[in-house]
């Protein structure tokens, strides 16, 4: 069986000061008064238009991003391919609020497809439908609210910027994840994911919804979205991960009083994810999976449930992914056996990509145990170099 522990795998493409530079990162955010602190810092001295750009591009945005644009991710790209590891462009710009940065968010998508078709080590596209509208519209359409003349039109012009991404991404044979995003505006997202499956997926699983499983009722919608594939004669595509707006999702539900979505404990959505996995897996031949996960354990029985259906370690309807700059220990031993792995690799302009960059600071904060392990297998990867 595979072993996660093998850091002088995990970290080979680092050199001794980038080793050095993930350390003081990781000792700095596992703070969660100094995460605090340096959000408010960094974002007044955006707003105040105060030089801080280069501190922030050399670190923590070199820690979790591969560049300012498509091109600058050129050099991450082919370095993870020298390990066996893809990358999976992700344009991080969110929050916007007019036509015209949603025209962008979609053309810069689409660019992203076309650099995918120029290179195999770019198995997967991505995008937000957020990047494309206003979050207060998918909020409305979520909650099947009456929508006025200029809001349908709206609605119409985002189905259209998601159709085109689906449709290059067809065209151009070229798998593209829409992300998942906040329980109250996920009713939309969904309802756009089922319709560009059921267009797309006539050949293979092209469009991918994504599927946070600590919400408590994921597992069940997997299953009823898996049968309406079945029922309707279209390839299904999953993405499976946690979740990224824990903190956000709880807040909310207690403000306005509503019963939570998220899971009651860590051990039920690591249950929740693992049985997500097997009803992948038991529809294998209808449906491709990408594992988004950071959990070894939920890795490991990926692989056995692999092993127990004769599923070989290189089929491409299953891929391991985790974040660019975290869970190293999984992605390159994974890579290493011969398993398809993809690292989501973030880009866009510094202060642009601010706030993913203060959501990964503040995952790593929340998630128990997430930046102790992160933190504790750098040393002991800085351990082993010492002595040899």
């Amino acid at each position: 069986m595979i072993s996660f522990e093998n850091t002088e795998i995990a970290f080979k493409s680092k050199s001794n000061s980038d080793l050095n530079k993930s350390y003081f990162l990781f000792n700095l955010i596992k703070r969660p008064s100094i995460v605090k602190i340096g959000r408010g810092l960094t974002e007044f001295a955006f707003n105040f238009k105060l030089p801080i750009n280069g501190i922030v591009k050399a670190t923590i945005f070199k820690q979790f991003c591969g560049g300012e644009n498509i091109e600058e991710c050129t050099e991450t790209i082919n370095k993870l391919s020298n390990y066996g590891i893809g990358a999976i462009l992700d344009y991080s710009v969110e929050g916007k609020e007019n036509d015209s940065e949603f025209e962008k968010t979609k053309n810069e998508t689409l660019n992203t497809i076309k650099k995918a078709t120029q290179s195999t080590n770019i198995p997967f596209c991505v995008f937000k439908v957020t990047g494309l509208s206003r979050f207060e519209l998918l909020e409305k359409i979520s909650a099947k609210k009456e929508l006025s003349e200029q809001e349908t039109l709206e609605k119409n012009k985002i189905w259209e910027r998601v159709d085109s991404i689906c449709k290059s991404a067809n065209e151009n044979s070229v798998p593209i994840f829409i992300d998942a995003e906040e329980s109250w505006i996920q009713p939309a997202i969904d309802e756009l994911a089922d319709a560009m499956m059921e267009k797309y997926n006539l050949k293979s699983a092209i469009v991918y919804n994504t599927f946070q499983l600590y919400r408590n009722d994921r597992l069940d919608f997997l299953k009823s979205s898996i049968e309406k594939a079945k029922k309707n004669k279209y390839f299904f595509g999953a993405k499976l991960v946690r979740g990224a707006y824990m903190e956000k999702e709880r807040e909310r539900a207690q403000k306005l009083n509503y019963p939570s979505p998220i899971n009651p404990t860590k051990e039920a959505t690591d249950t929740m994810y693992d049985n997500a996995i097997n009803v992948c897996l038991d529809n294998v031949n209808l449906v491709s999976i990408c594992a988004g996960t950071h959990n070894e354990k939920s890795s490991l029985a990926l692989i056995e449930s692999m092993e127990k259906k004769s599923i070989s370690k290189n089929d491409k309807r299953i891929y391991f992914s985790q974040l660019f700059g975290m869970s190293e220990h999984i992605s390159f031993n994974l890579a290493k056996e011969g398993y398809n792995v993809a690292k989501y690799l973030p880009y866009g302009p510094v202060q642009e990509v601010l706030p993913y960059l203060i959501r990964r600071a503040q995952e790593n904060t929340s998630v128990e145990g997430q930046t102790g392990r992160e933190l504790g297998l750098i040393i002991k990867e800085k351990e082993r170099r010492s002595r040899s």
